[in-house]
């Protein structure tokens, strides 16, 4: 249930706060005066589409914040989403700036999920334009559905689950078969490409790089003899060589080591080095000696290094990128090999979940049957008490091929003449009786959910007299169990309100938007105002009656 309303900067309102209460919540006003503004004001807090226009000239923002308290069970819904449990009560509040909208819960952001399930569970606002969606066949099997809920257990939602899960098969499926009409061109293409890596006998990513050394190796074999060589040479075979040189320091080391002792470390490490440098010594020897011009070979890894140029320019700058390009093209290829087999497993997969979806949609479209009888036989008990006491009300189920609401077309069916057949709600229904139709419908449905809120954007339009006695009536009814918000034209209607909110409109230097809870005295001016357009003895007597 409302509690409050807080309002700062929104289309023509300063500043205002409305208390509201339990039972019904009645607003008044001339025509003209703003009064749908505190209805639009509720609608934005919870989620409504609002543009940066609502925020009242010469401002920078638009707040509103909505206390309610809370008779349901939101827990489960707050711990989704990791918002604070203030127990009974919660605050919802909604800043609109000229760059952003921001929606808070008990002071943490939320986002338009959020908001759009709490909506669900604590309030249901009928307006002039749902008037409109009432009427549309569309809307008929979800409001035949939402009062059969209790009926259905758990159908239509394993209904929904399957659902979802049969359309991303459909989906897949689509997909596979689309891939699977590749040209026989293409793939054959494919395999040409996997076939010529194939050939190239690619086996070890460091192998262009190793023939390209060798290559080098013996194309120039020739100046690693000369250079080689001398290095040898210069080590190891001339009398004033670096071996002779260092024997020659040892031996002089050595006889010095005689005096002192610590000079045996150094001759160690001398002679160290020198047998180091013999081994370097015995291998550029036997580098040397191996070392031959091979024409031959030269041929082989010239003609290799061309294979794998080839391959790198087709398939990858380096032999690895060609390696990763060759395992893409085999898990491609085999994607295509196996579509058939994958398309088979789809339809099978498709085919079980269609005959699940048959047979839970065929137990739903019975219990519709039963549900629409019901609630047919309510609508016209309801719309009798609402001055139609000849109306005929019908829930017309037709077979239709299998949809996300099941294997039923349902449209609502009416006559208010007893000489006229039933015909659909929209063709036959006027303005008036739309609305008690969508009255008895509301109040039916509140008393099988757990919504706290109701809100009527002007239900009186097209009714008078006595259907304004029944409509008034059935409304407070009906706010005996739920909060009721509405706007009204009537007098009659204005008068069972528990709370009676007055607007009114100041025009000075600017327009403003005045928004008042009357006092009873003040009830019963407005009242009179209201029935006559003017204030007088004989229009206060009428209010007066009317309140008693």
């Amino acid at each position: 249930m409302i509690k409050r309303i807080q309002i700062k900067n929104f289309i023509l309102i300063d500043n205002v706060t409305i208390d509201l209460s339990k039972g019904l919540n009645v607003i008044t006003g001339e025509t003209g005066s703003g009064k749908s503004i505190l209805i639009n004001a509720i609608d934005a807090v919870f989620g409504a589409k609002i543009s940066k226009d609502v925020i009242k000239s010469g401002t920078d923002k638009s707040v509103i914040e909505v206390t309610m308290s809370i008779n349901s069970d939101l827990s489960l819904l707050f711990n989704e989403f990791c918002i604070d449990d203030l127990g009974d009560e919660i605050i919802i509040s909604r800043e609109i700036s000229l760059s952003s909208s921001r929606t808070r819960v008990n002071g943490t952001l939320v986002n338009t999920e959020f908001i759009k399930r709490l909506r669900e569970l604590c309030l249901d606002i009928h307006s002039q334009h749902q008037t409109y969606s009432f009427v549309q066949p569309a809307k008929h099997i979800k409001l035949l559905d939402e009062y059969s809920k209790d009926i259905y257990g758990t159908l239509l939602t394993d209904y929904k689950d399957i659902w979802s899960k049969y359309q991303d098969v459909l989906s897949n499926l689509k997909k596979a078969e689309n891939s699977n009409q590749l040209s026989q061109n293409q793939i054959d293409f494919l395999k040409f490409q996997i076939q010529e890596i194939e050939d190239a006998s690619v086996e070890d990513v460091n192998e262009y790089d190793n023939l390209q050394n060798e290559l080098s190796i013996l194309t120039n074999s020739e100046r690693l003899k000369e250079y080689l060589t001398g290095a040898f040479w210069t080590l190891s075979e001339d009398d004033n060589s670096i071996l002779n040189n260092m024997m020659k320091v040892k031996n002089f080391i050595s006889k010095a080591s005689s005096f002192d002792e610590k000079l045996v470390d150094v001759e160690g490490s001398i002679v160290e080095y020198f047998d180091a440098l013999k081994d370097v010594s015995y291998e550029l020897n036997s580098y040397v000696s191996k070392l031959e011009y091979d024409e031959t070979r030269i041929n082989e890894i010239q003609e290799r290094i061309s294979i794998l140029d080839k391959i790198k320019r087709k398939y990858g700058n380096t032999l690895s990128d060609v390696l990763n390009t060759y395992n893409n093209l085999l898990s491609e290829l085999e994607k295509f090999e196996t579509s058939d087999a994958i398309i088979l497993k789809l339809k099978q997969e498709a085919e079980i979940l269609y005959n699940n979806l048959i047979k839970i949609a065929t137990d739903i479209s019975k219990k519709r049957m039963e549900s629409a009888k019901k609630l047919s036989k309510l609508v016209v008990d309801v719309l009798e008490k609402l001055e139609l006491p000849k109306s005929k009300f019908e829930i017309l189920l037709s077979p239709c091929d299998l949809y996300s609401e099941g294997i039923d077309n349902v449209e609502f069916l009416i006559s208010t003449n007893i000489s006229e057949p039933v015909k659909p709600l929209s063709k036959v229904a006027s303005g008036g009786e739309i609305s008690r139709v969508m009255l008895a419908i509301k109040s039916i449905f509140a008393q099988h959910d757990d919504i706290d809120t109701v809100i009527f954007d002007e239900i009186d339009t097209g009714i008078s007299g006595k259907a304004s006695i029944a409509v008034s009536e059935k409304i407070a009814e009906l706010s005996n169990y739920r909060q009721v918000i509405l706007i009204t034209h009537q007098a009659i209607i204005a008068s069972k309100a528990d709370n009676h909110i007055y607007v009114s409109k100041s025009q000075d230097d600017v327009t403003t938007v005045n928004i008042k809870v009357l006092s009873d005295k003040e009830k019963i001016s407005a009242l009179a105002e209201l029935a006559s357009g003017q204030i007088n003895e004989k229009s206060l007597d009428f209010a007066r009656s009317l309140v008693q």
